[in-house]
């Protein structure tokens, strides 16, 4: 598998396209994994992607750790 394939989809999980503000539920699903710690993130739930690496994030330190930046004592 390459990196532009994906997994198979798991029972319940949705297909997403992630646009620039919004998203595009390309298959009915309940919710999306997100890219760095795996948790499942129900759709309702869904507010932080990346749409040039097509992947959700489930908080606002996973997309800080998916750009490797690391936070400082201000920030904690």
């Amino acid at each position: 598998m390459n990196r532009f394939e994906r997994p198979p989809l798991r029972p319940g999980e949705a297909l997403v396209e992630y646009l620039d503000g919004d998203f595009k539920v390309m298959r009915p699903g309940h919710f999306v994994y997100c890219a760095v710690t795996g948790t499942a993130i129900p759709l309702e739930e869904l507010r932080y992607w990346n749409v040039e690496k097509q992947q959700a994030y489930a908080t606002r330190d996973a997309v800080i750790a998916s750009l490797g930046i690391k936070k400082t004592k201000i920030e904690q």
